[in-house]
């Protein structure tokens, strides 16, 4: 029956039918969720990107890719495609009301990502699909999201220090570290934890470290 749905006439059924097949855990619907990210509806191309990713299918982050980046790995650029849904700020900020605001790296600045919501384009979705992309393996989304550093909006590039900090691979310091001068207080304090992250951890897969591991007596003067 969800299957079905995903063909109604009506955008919102065809959305809650995607989302319901990821809850479901119906990874033989996984074809049919890939078909439904060509849908001209944005709403239901999340929905199925989503639930793509609840079902381990890594296809379903390169929804939220084409989203920050314009462009789909490896395929014609879909959601990127509808240029007026994409352009037209209050649609774009339900659907990033919709992904969820929980990209938002400190309670204090709740107040302000709301005003920005309020008059901003896609800002809110952009910094919502980072969030998602922390856990695709893709080395081309490190870069991607090396690129979003230079976001004109702070909370995407707050959310994109963030991410890339805990994608926990210490080759980004460089590239994080001028951030900690940003003109936005929550970009630099961002990029300084990511910072201090990434270089803890850095240090502690450094051969030396290991080595003096290794050698250092046990309780008792024995090795």
């Amino acid at each position: 029956m969800a299957e079905k749905a995903l063909t109604d006439e009506k955008p919102e059924v065809r959305s809650a039918a995607a989302a319901s097949l990821g809850d479901m855990g119906a990874r033989t619907s996984i074809p049919k969720l890939k078909d439904a990210t060509d849908d001209p509806e944005p709403t239901v191309v999340l929905a199925a990107a989503h639930s793509l990713i609840e079902l381990h299918d890594h296809f379903g982050y390169e929804v939220y890719y084409e989203i920050l980046t314009g462009e789909r790995k490896g395929s014609k650029g879909l959601v990127a495609s509808q240029t007026a849904i994409l352009k037209d700020p209050k649609k774009m900020a339900v659907l990033g009301v919709q992904e969820g605001i929980s990209f938002i790296p400190y309670a204090g600045m709740g107040w302000e990502a709301v005003r920005v919501i309020r008059q901003d384009d896609s800002s809110p979705l952009r910094a919502a699909a980072v969030k998602i992309l922390i856990q695709d393996p893709d080395p081309q989304t490190t870069k991607a999201l090396e690129d979003a550093l230079s976001d004109k909006h702070w909370t995407v590039r707050a959310v994109a220090l963030e991410a890339l900090a805990k994608r926990d691979d210490p080759s980004v310091l460089d590239v994080l570290m001028p951030y900690m001068y940003d003109e936005k207080n929550a970009v630099k304090y961002t990029a300084a934890a990511a910072v201090l992250r990434l270089s803890a951890l850095k240090e502690s897969r450094s051969p030396g470290r290991l080595e003096g591991r290794r050698g250092k007596p046990a309780a008792g003067g024995v090795e």
